[in-house]
């Protein structure tokens, strides 16, 4: 699991300037976690962690560089994610 975290991190690093690595990582985590949750309340065979890698990776292709906004629309993450204490890599 860490090869996955640590790639898709520095994938959505390089795609928003924005996060620092810390908050880059959360993001990473929290898309595989819903990934994967929602594919289980669904009732779905689970595909592996290639299937989740590959539904996380088109997320940060489509998404990453305006994740940092989602923060303003939905509170529920803005614990996780808003924090002036992160380093900006």
């Amino acid at each position: 699991m860490e090869m996955y975290f640590e790639q898709l991190t520095n994938e959505l690093l390089e795609k928003n300037k924005t996060l620092s690595y810390a908050q880059a990582r959360t993001w990473v985590e929290l898309l595989w976690e819903d990934f994967e949750s929602t594919q289980a309340k669904a009732g779905r065979t689970y595909k592996g962690k290639e299937m989740t890698e590959m539904v996380v990776r088109q997320l940060i292709t489509h998404y990453g560089d305006k994740l940092h906004e989602f923060i303003a629309t939905n509170p529920k993450y803005s614990h996780l994610l808003n924090n002036d204490d992160y380093l900006k890599h």
